[in-house]
């Protein structure tokens, strides 16, 4: 228990498990959190002396079961070992921690997913900006970024990092800019110093600046990066031969989306349970490269029409060429996880199965290579010409491990025949053991004519010779007697001694033969590391792009049109989730999309509820998203103009936890969009103020709207979806508003919808139709309807006009006297009756207090 405490004292922050025996166990608050998550049985001890202690442990043997469940509840686990074999010391084992497992730094593959990053990130903050540092050490990606709060807020939201490191003195900070959905983990203020930083990195990829990578003018980034090597070197990580470079996250290539409309769109993920993001309706590919990358993509679009225009070119032909692409992504199937593997290889935890996973790897690149070189694609003939076979260590691979390989290589039969002669030698000796010493015994009974002889074995002196008394004076000389017997003698050879040897040490002997031919395998492997990291990266874009033509054709996408102009022209636009999960044999009702900055840059949309208006918001923010990652989209036309920022105010919900109600996040939402507009913003706004009072939210949306209009910078174009049918008005007022609805049929008390949009405004929600067909009590619905009406009356000679000017009649607030209520209409007659002019000052006090109890107060 001391040397466990000792131990423990250098590792406060995370579970121990202590190797004691067969056994790893927990002891104190460890054991009653472990005991906890694992669901094992929670035991108690005598500490000596001392009090009893809990204490909690699992077989060894169990541990890659165990562990991943520690890491996912986001605990930091400190693996300590026995580091000296128990039968070969007198005193206590030695025993020190070998590795420490934390929720960003994993290798075990029930930890890890194979779909996506297992990011570990550091933030770095400095005044009203931070770096980001993000390293997957499970792929060797390490990338780097830095900009504002926001910048790197989005970033984070994309990217979800397992754990994330910052300052000790900042977790208020850090707090208050991301929340608390992240595992974190502080780090002393010395760690994020620039010198620091810089000796850190440069030592790691022993270079003698960081302008190769382009990073030596982002010092917020390098600090960042810094730390986290910092972290790899505390966690016991310092075999990093595949994190072999540093590449720079750049905000000027990529369409910008903040971490409210990655949410919104629902892009990587639902918000409601057992929803379908986009992700999932365009990820169809093979690879876990291709998967992890599809992510990327998804979350960074890019904004340049070349490199646009490069992916669909290479989507285009997969897409006409169904025969070339299926033969590739037959390849592809036998890839696996590459990108992983060698990994693996570098920091020298691969074992032998992976190994054979890696030569098929290598195996198909070959026939990719090939096909790829002859489709005449730009895009297509680069990827060929950077993937490398890597065909003399494919062949070592291939000659040196058994087909049959076990997963470990403590069992044996893991280098095939042939590779080496002694081992050959020593598998045949223990294989046929019984049989070599049949034909010793065969021979010497040839050579001696002792017909009885025999050959036994004993754990005093191994093998012998038995010889009968009746025969001992045929023994030959060079037999040594080692034992007498009543009716017998025994003898041993020097030929017997040397086979005992051989066939007592042979298991042994095999294993480390076998474990020393392995070891230069994987190292002479290790120089491979950067050419394979280069396929799995080509590999993984060849898969989404053979993943882009393959929903193509099978949803009917088509291939858009991008220009660098202004316009945003969709016709029969579709939502590819809702489209996706329509029933068999029905049909989107597809919808046409116009703006531009001329004649129609916001597009006003009305009409009831369930319509489909928040689904054409959404579907034109996805499409230009799909067709910026490069994909084809639901649509019979896109033509599209770059866009470079895409914002959505859709949908929202009460961030209690904040103190914030839905409007204060509504408005926080639309502050966030108003700020950041640019000239080739595309803009969604669904609903905006909704959360207060009728004309408090009016307000606030006519003039939202206003000032995009008028924005002499930029001429952002929008979509906005509204219940307020007053702000049909702004058409009349503003050159480039138009009116859209979203059209409904009505059948007597029926209501139809057809979700088509047509040009002109609504002048009905239909609200009370939809919690009729909700299941809304009779009673409910038919006293709404008699509410409705008698609020249309009083209201119907009102038009809301915020462009006229004021005039002395008019008030700020809603006339208290146009409220239907019978007491306001008693105490509206009574004021109505009075003559000011004649009262008191006692009379009105007396008139005053019979107003007050009219209200009951």
């Amino acid at each position: 228990m001391k040397q466990y405490l000792g131990i423990k004292a250098k590792y406060p922050d995370a579970l121990l498990l202590f190797r004691v025996g067969d056994f790893y166990e927990t002891f104190g608050q460890d054991a009653i959190k472990t005991s906890n998550v694992l669901g094992i049985v929670l035991a108690k001890r005598k500490n000596g002396a001392a009090a009893h202690i809990e204490l909690a442990g699992f077989p060894h043997h169990s541990l890659d079961m165990y562990l991943p469940k520690l890491v996912r509840a986001g605990y930091r686990v400190a693996i300590c070992d026995q580091l000296e074999d128990p039968k070969l010391t007198k005193t206590i084992v030695k025993r020190g921690v070998t590795e420490l497992v934390t929720p960003g730094v994993a290798f075990n593959d029930q930890v890890l997913d194979h779909k996506s990053n297992n990011f570990l990130a550091a933030v770095y903050f400095q005044n009203d900006k931070a770096g980001l540092a993000l390293l997957d050490i499970s792929t060797g990606e390490f990338l780097t970024a830095e900009g504002t709060m926001p910048y790197i807020e989005k970033l984070m939201q994309s990217f979800k990092p397992s754990e994330v490191l910052f300052q000790r003195n900042f977790e208020e900070r850090f707090l208050n800019v991301f929340g608390g959905k992240f595992h974190t983990f502080r780090l002393d203020d010395w760690v994020f110093t620039e010198e620091f930083a810089y000796d850190k990195l440069l030592g790691h990829f022993k270079t003698k600046s960081l302008k190769g990578f382009g990073v030596d003018n982002m010092s917020l980034g390098v600090v960042a990066c810094g730390a986290v090597l910092q972290y790899l070197d505390d966690t016991h990580h310092e075999k990093l031969g595949h994190v072999s470079r540093l590449r720079r996250i750049e905000e000027d290539n990529h369409v910008w989306l903040d971490r409210f409309t990655i949410r919104n769109l629902e892009l990587i993920s639902s918000s409601s349970d057992g929803g379908t993001s986009l992700l999932q309706i365009i990820d169809r590919t093979i690879s876990p490269m291709g998967s992890r990358l599809m992510k990327r993509w998804l979350v960074l679009p890019l904004k340049t029409k070349k490199a646009i225009d490069q992916r669909l070119e290479a989507v285009s032909y997969f897409i006409e060429n169904e025969k070339v692409s299926n033969h590739i992504a037959a390849q592809i199937e036998q890839i696996g996880d590459v990108e992983r593997l060698i990994s693996k290889v570098s920091v020298g935890r691969i074992n032998p199965r992976e190994v054979l996973q890696l030569g098929r790897a290598l195996k198909a690149m070959g026939p990719i290579q090939e096909t790829l070189s002859k489709t005449g694609n730009d895009t297509l003939h680069h990827i060929a010409e950077q993937l490398n076979p890597c065909k003399s260590i494919l062949d070592r691979i291939s000659t040196e491990i058994n087909e049959d390989a076990p997963v470990q290589i403590a069992k044996s039969g893991v280098i095939a025949n042939g590779v080496n002669e002694e081992l050959d030698d020593l598998r045949s000796i223990k294989t046929s053991g019984k049989e070599r010493l049949l034909e010793i015994q065969k021979r010497e009974v040839e050579r001696t004519g002792i017909t009885s002889l025999k050959i036994a074995f004993n754990n005093v002196f191994g093998y012998y010779l038995e010889v009968r008394n009746t025969h001992k004076d045929k023994v030959p000389e060079d037999w040594s007697r080692k034992q007498t017997l009543v009716n017998a003698e025994r003898y041993i050879t020097e030929e017997l001694k040397v086979y005992e040897e051989k066939i007592l040490g042979a298991e042994e002997r095999i294993f480390n033969l076998e474990s020393r031919i392995f070891n230069d395998l994987v190292i002479s492997m290790g120089g491979f590391v950067e050419p394979i990291q280069l396929n799995a990266r080509r590999i993984g874009q060849l898969d989404c792009l053979l993943s882009f033509s393959r929903v193509a054709r099978e949803l009917n996408y088509v291939r858009p049109e991008i220009n660098e102009g202004f316009v945003l022209d969709i016709k029969d636009g579709r939502h590819p989730v809702i489209e996706h999960q329509l029933p068999i044999g029905e049909s989107y009702v597809a919808n046409d999309v116009y703006l531009d900055k001329t004649t129609q840059q916001i597009m006003m949309i009305t009409g009831p509820n369930m319509a489909g208006k928040s689904a054409l918001l959404r579907q034109t923010a996805l499409i230009v998203i799909m067709a910026q990652m490069g994909s084809y989209v639901p649509a019979s036309e896109a033509k599209i103009g770059l866009i470079d920022k895409v914002f959505t105010r859709v949908g929202a919900s009460d961030n209690i936890s904040s103190g914030e109600s839905t409007f204060m996040v509504e408005m926080n939402e639309t502050a966030s969009i108003l700020n950041n507009l640019s000239d080739r913003s595309l803009v969604l706004l669904d609903e905006i103020g909704r959360g207060t009072s009728t004309y408090d939210g009016i307000s606030i949306a006519w003039a939202i709207t206003e000032y995009i209009h008028e924005n002499k910078t930029s001429k952002a174009k929008t979509l906005f979806a509204t219940h307020y049918h007053e702000l049909n008005e702004m058409q009349a007022l503003f050159k480039r508003v138009k009116n859209f609805n979203v059209s409904v049929k009505e059948i007597k008390d029926k209501v139809i919808f057809l979700r088509k949009l047509k040009a002109g405004g609504s002048e009905h929600s239909f609200g009370i139709h939809v919690a009729q067909m909700a299941g809304m009590p009779p009673f409910v619905v038919s006293r709404a309807t008699e509410i409705m009406t008698r609020l249309e009356k009083t209201h119907s000679s009102e038009t809301f006009d915020p462009g006229r000017k004021k005039s002395k009649d008019d008030s700020m607030q809603l006339s208290f006297f146009k409220l239907d209520d019978p007491v306001l209409e008693q105490i509206r007659d009574e004021i109505a009756g009075m003559d000011i002019n004649s009262l008191t000052p006692v009379e009105a006090l007396m008139k005053l207090n019979e107003i007050k109890k009219l209200t009951g107060k």
